[in-house]
């Protein structure tokens, strides 16, 4: 294995923190490792926390992979005010009559979590989502004013467990708010475990839809990503830092960039060198070196699998290619679709 300081791809597994986005915190390992070719597997909004996966190098090709793999999340739902984005930033959406939370209890929402929210459902996502329309963000159409609707899509809850229940006095949660509801709040801590492409605000969203009270997210927190979990030792973190500068036109402004407490090469030292990212994100099998140069020709190889796979050479442990099953009456065979340059 090369020295970590000449390590050229690997998979960071990040703890963002609040108040950047995702896309800040691959620019921070873009500028730190003075390489183009990062990327990240499911963007997490800027008040959310938690595993965000970097790929750089040649791992990049992996995170198309990682992306689709199940998470789960701890989140707080308040029940009581749904709100223009689904969460904590939106405004809130006045209702007639005004919801009451007082006769709800945690038995009562356990119920209709299981009745609807567990299993295969459809869900429509957030409207302020990243989801693009015509080529554009989904969340960027609804700042401008666009109506946007978003189509209902399958995704499967697998676990919706409720963790805590507190009762929250309106005045407090809402003060000055005129569209603010009469009696309680209720903020519920929960975890969920889902697939790929699920939108937590949107569970919360529909939860209090069908509590008849509303609904809105108040904290999200990424906590596992397939195999990659925010408690593992390889985990590193990320900060928040205020950044002031001049823009084109002249304005002091001030945002959050995401930083690291280390160096270069401390950084990479906490990467899954690609054996191990590859490993991390599918099914792998080992190839003779002969295999290997079939494989870097474009050709086929004798080999059954079932999914995209990743082929590696035994000694060496270099990563060569993700094959797939060439299909049809190849039966036994794999093809190459990506194959990786030697780094």
């Amino acid at each position: 294995m090369a020295p970590t300081s000449q390590l050229g791809s690997g998979l960071l597994v990040i703890d963002k923190p609040r108040g950047v986005t995702s896309h800040d915190v691959v620019a921070a390992v873009r500028s730190m490792l003075h390489i183009k070719r990062v990327g990240h597997a499911g963007t997490l909004d800027p008040m959310a926390t938690g595993v965000l996966i970097v790929g750089f190098g040649h791992a990049t090709r992996l995170l198309n992979v990682i992306v689709g793999h199940d998470k789960t999340y701890e989140a707080t739902i308040r029940l009581g005010v749904a709100t223009t984005t689904d969460d904590a930033e939106g405004e809130p959406i006045a209702v007639n009559p005004l919801p009451d939370c007082d006769s709800i209890d945690q038995a009562a929402i356990e119920q209709v979590i299981r009745e609807h929210f567990i299993g295969v459902i459809d869900q429509v996502p957030s409207t302020y989502s990243a989801i693009k329309i015509d080529g554009k963000r989904a969340y960027d159409l609804a700042r401008q004013g666009v109506d946007v609707e978003l189509k209902a899509r399958p995704i499967t809850v697998s676990a919706f467990d409720v963790l805590a229940m507190r009762r929250v006095p309106s005045a407090a949660a809402q003060p000055g708010t005129a569209t603010a509801p009469h009696g309680n709040l209720i903020d519920l801590d929960v975890r969920v475990t889902c697939s790929a492409g699920t939108y937590i605000r949107a569970l919360g969203r529909d939860l209090g839809r069908e509590l008849g009270v509303g609904g809105h997210l108040t904290a999200l927190r990424r906590t596992r990503i397939g195999n990659c979990d925010v408690a593992a030792p390889n985990v590193i973190a990320a900060r928040a830092v205020a950044r002031s500068y001049t823009d084109h036109e002249g304005r002091e402004v001030t945002r959050n960039k995401a930083v690291f407490d280390c160096d270069a090469d401390g950084l990479r030292s906490y990467a899954m060198p690609m054996l191990e990212t590859a490993k991390a994100a599918m099914p792998s099998i080992a190839i003779t070196q002969a295999q290997a140069r079939d494989l870097r020709f474009g050709r086929r190889i004798a080999a059954h699998i079932d999914a995209p796979t990743a082929a590696y050479v035994q000694a060496s442990g270099e990563v060569i290619a993700i094959l797939e099953p060439a299909g049809g009456t190849d039966a036994g065979i794999a093809k190459p679709v990506a194959v990786f340059p030697a780094d």
